[in-house]
This record gives C-alpha cells, structure tokens and sequence, in this order.
C-alpha cells in the first residue's frame, strides 16, 4: 500500500469521526509512538494527527477561521512541494510555496469546481526547481462547490489524486460543522433577544407605574426603585457575553424582585438560600431571572393572596444545583409538555427558552426540571457543571 493511499484511506476514515474523538486518538500519538508498533498504525496516527490540527482552523469556516494555518497542516497529510485553498474570492491559502503559483491554482481550481469532480493537469506551474503537476479537487456542500483544495507536486500519482479529493471531502464536512457550530450560536442570541423582546412590554410598564405610584407618596422609595430599575435593564439589555455568573444573575433577580413587591406588597414574598460557593459559577446569561419571572406571572400573579419563592443555589458534587419554587397555581402537566416541547403556547416563554438554551450548552441530559400540577405549585431545577473551561462570563459593560 503506498503513502498516499494510506492517506486517503486514513483521511476518509478522519472524516467520519467526530472532533473530540480525532483529538483522543492525536493525543495518544503525541505520547509516543512506542505503543503503534506497526508502520501503518504509526502513519495512520500520524494522519489523525495532523488532520485534527487542521480542524482546529477550520471549524471557524474559510472567513472566520484560519485557513492559512490550515493549509500548512493539509500539505504535510498529503506529502506534496505546494498546497492552495482556493475559495469563491480565488486562492485564499498558499503553503510551500510564492504566491505566483496563485494564478495557477486558481484556473485549475476554477476547472475542478465547474465539471465538480477532480482535475489533474501536467506541467501546470514553473517552481524554482522546474516545473510541477497539479491536482484540484471541489470542496462541495450541500451539492455546490464553494472552493477547491489544489496540490502541485513533481508527480502527481493516482494516490495522491484520490487522497486530494478525500481531503476536499473531509475540508466540506469541517466547514458544515463550521456552518451549524454559527447556526447554534445565531440561535441562541436569537433566544436571548427574544427574552428581552419579553421583557420589554410587560415588565418594564409595570416597573414604571409602580415607581410613578411612590413619586408624591413615598419620594426616597421612589427614587431607591429607579436605581433598581436602572441595574436590572443594564444588565438584562447588556450585549456583550453569552455567558455569566450565578452572583451576577441573582443580582438582576434582586433588582426584579424589588420591583415586583412594589407592585404586589405584602402578596409576594422570598426566601433565598444560597451557598456561597458557587456564586462564582457560570450559566448562561438570563437562565435563572425568566424562572423567577415565570414563578411571579404564572404561578403567584393569579393566585389570590398571593404567595411565597424561595430561591436556592447551592453545591451539588461537581454541580452548582439552582431551583426556583412557588407555591402558586401550579401548571397543567399537558400545557408544560407542550411548552418544553416547544409547541404553540400563549405563556411560559421563559421557561422554554431556558431549558432550550441549557440542552444546547450542555447537552439533553442538562434540560430543566420541572415538578408541577394544578394549585401544587411548582419547583424547576437546573444543574450547571462547576466547571466550565470554554465559557467565559461576560463582563456587563455598564459597571
């Protein structure tokens, strides 16, 4: 079996695997190669390796990611002089060789997205050591070419012509993922606006009636209520960050809670227990303050007398354990498996859009916990891992 067939086949294989697994398997190569005692289990190592260095660049796609970086990875997997990224806008990537070979990847590449399939031309480039055979293979999504992998070597043999076109392959199901990775993160901050959009009209003219309400009775109150008003639209209409803290939020839910009881008096009242070790822990932005809204609206507004929330935070092993309860009306268990399966429903908003964010953070099993039934009141818990090394809380820039 040649080289380049073993790269081919290796690299099919890569493109079937997920990312975390081509890591596992590249980290085992980097140990050492004493435990691939054959020279096929040491290249095709080799290959993961190399390939998942190559992913790291282009899971930002061709624009965002570093596709340069890229290249230098890709020429070495395919053991050619010259490697070219060609795009839409023409070569966007040269490695191993002068940007004058540009003009030839580009024809050659623009060959290859045309006819879709793999082009192979002789003599097609002048190098400093004479000249050179190219390969151009169409990086193809969704059934159209977006751009073209280009390799230039002495020879070009069948190996690396199906090892060419394998990569290409293999470079269309990196930017896919690039594409759906920007999908999720789109769809997120689509949620998060949709949140605020909630907000907007329903809080806010209540907020401002209740402070309105203090103005000629209760002036200090009034103004304490503007303050309080002021913190928790800062922070609830903040752009920067996906991501916070668990003593941030509750911050927020302070300044709500402050000016629901304004509004209801001595109907609602809270308890908080919150466990000062994990204040510090990470969730995403605007989780904890649409239950605590939820609980207000849904549970206590309606309920005559009004109610009690008690807030609670505390450490749960490797987790930071949050749950919101009430003692309000309660939520046909029909009417909440519609809204957690997010079908056509008149309120609850929040408390969908939360348990939608918290499975794309960290997975199904994370989803919200919802305990529930009519005049029982209702408790909903969410576990976030203590943990959380690729999320960063975001800093709210009006502090």
């Amino acid at each position: 079996m040649t080289w380049s067939v073993l790269i081919a086949l290796a690299v099919g294989t890569v493109a079937g695997l997920g990312v975390s697994v081509i890591y596992a398997l590249a980290r085992r190569y980097a140990r050492g190669s004493r435990e691939l005692g054959t020279d096929a289990e040491r290249a095709t190592f080799e290959t993961l390796n190399l390939a998942s260095r190559a992913a790291t660049h282009l899971r930002g796609g061709l624009l965002a990611g570093d596709p340069a970086r890229a290249a230098r990875y890709l020429r070495v997997l395919l053991n050619c002089e010259v490697l070219v990224i060609v795009d839409e806008r023409g070569a966007i990537a040269v490695d191993g060789g002068s940007d004058r070979v540009r003009a030839s990847a580009e024809r050659l590449a623009q060959a290859a997205r045309q006819s879709g399939r793999v082009e192979l031309s002789r003599a097609v480039v002048q190098l400093e050591h004479g000249e050179r055979d190219g390969v151009a293979a169409p990086i193809m999504i969704r059934g159209r070419s977006i751009g073209a992998i280009v390799a230039f070597s002495r020879t070009v043999r069948p190996g690396l012509v199906r090892a060419t076109d394998e990569v290409a392959d293999w470079v269309a199901a990196q930017l896919e993922l690039a594409d759906l990775d920007a999908s999720r993160a789109a769809l997120a901050e689509a949620e998060v606006r949709a949140l605020r959009a909630q907000i907007s009209p329903h809080f806010i003219y209540n907020a401002l009636n209740a402070i309105a309400s203090f103005i000629t009775t209760d002036p200090p109150k009034a103004r304490d209520l503007v303050l309080e008003f002021a913190d928790f639209t800062r922070y609830s209409f903040r752009r920067d960050g996906d991501f916070t803290t668990i003593a941030e939020e509750l911050g927020s839910v302070d300044s709500y809670l402050k000016l629901e009881r304004a509004r209801f008096g001595d109907r609602i009242s809270v308890t908080l227990q919150i466990a000062p070790e994990v204040l510090g822990t990470v969730i995403p932005f605007l989780s904890v303050q649409p239950l605590v809204e939820n609980a207000v609206r849904h549970g206590l507004e309606s309920k005559e007398g009004g109610g009690h929330i008690t807030i609670t935070a505390e450490d749960s092993g490797s987790y930071a354990q949050i749950t919101v309860e009430d003692d309000g009306v309660g939520i046909d268990p029909e009417v909440l498996r519609d809204v957690l399966a997010g079908r056509p429903s008149t309120g609850h908003i929040g408390l969908r859009n939360v348990d939608s964010r918290l499975r794309q953070v960290y997975g199904n099993a994370h989803g919200l916990v919802v305990e529930t039934n009519l005049d029982a009141g209702t408790l909903v818990t969410m576990r976030v891992p203590k943990s959380q090394p690729d999320h960063l809380a975001g800093q709210d820039q009006g502090r």
